[in-house]
């Protein structure tokens, strides 16, 4: 498994493209990295990173005003919604916990919930270049979901047990994390 997605960030001429006027909120430069490996087809995010046609053209216009896509907006991949049972759940959940006040969440909610479909870590699945940035973006966005993560869980994982623990299910036999015989599974280095 690789630490860092295999695009050369700063030499990437899609990239410099996408950030040439600079940046209108963090999630630009985070939007420009996921649209970037979408592009060259890495990551899960299906057909407009997971947003209908009109939110996809919404949030390139929004970001990306002076960028004329040339690609057709399609991936390989597929938002396959019966694996995905807790989807509502899930934008429940960011929804709850989201910055007020800030433009883009429901796309970033949206684009975040579609990774959610890979088998990879989340960083990977959605495209960001390193863990590292799917750290900012939550802080960012979800400001005290993210703060509950204090033990630093790898997100995906973090996210699926605040789903259950808002329902009530506490699946582990352990008595705490730090005795759990999966805890270098649910704790150990992404990178």
């Amino acid at each position: 498994m690789s630490a860092v997605l295999q695009i050369p960030c700063a030499k990437d001429s899609f990239y410099d493209r996408l950030t040439v006027n600079g940046l209108v909120s963090p999630n630009h430069e985070w939007l420009a990295c996921i649209l970037v490996s979408w592009y060259h087809q890495q990551g899960v995010l299906p057909d407009y990173l997971g947003l209908g046609a009109v939110q996809f053209a919404e949030l390139t216009a929004y970001f990306f005003p002076d960028q004329v896509f040339s690609f057709n907006p399609s991936s390989c991949a597929q938002l396959d919604d019966s694996r995905m049972l807790e989807k509502d759940d899930l934008v429940r959940l960011l929804k709850q916990y989201a910055k007020p006040h800030n433009p883009e969440t429901d796309w970033i909610i949206a684009i975040i919930v579609a990774g959610c479909l890979g088998n990879d870590h989340l960083w990977q699945d959605l495209g960001l270049w390193s863990r590292s940035q799917l750290s900012a973006l939550l802080h960012y966005n979800f400001p005290d979901l993210a703060a509950k993560n204090s033990n630093d869980m790898k997100w995906k994982k973090f996210l699926y047990k605040q789903l259950c623990e808002a329902e009530g299910l506490y699946l582990c036999r352990a008595p705490s994390c730090s005795v759990c015989i999966d805890h270098p599974k649910c704790y150990g280095s992404e990178e």
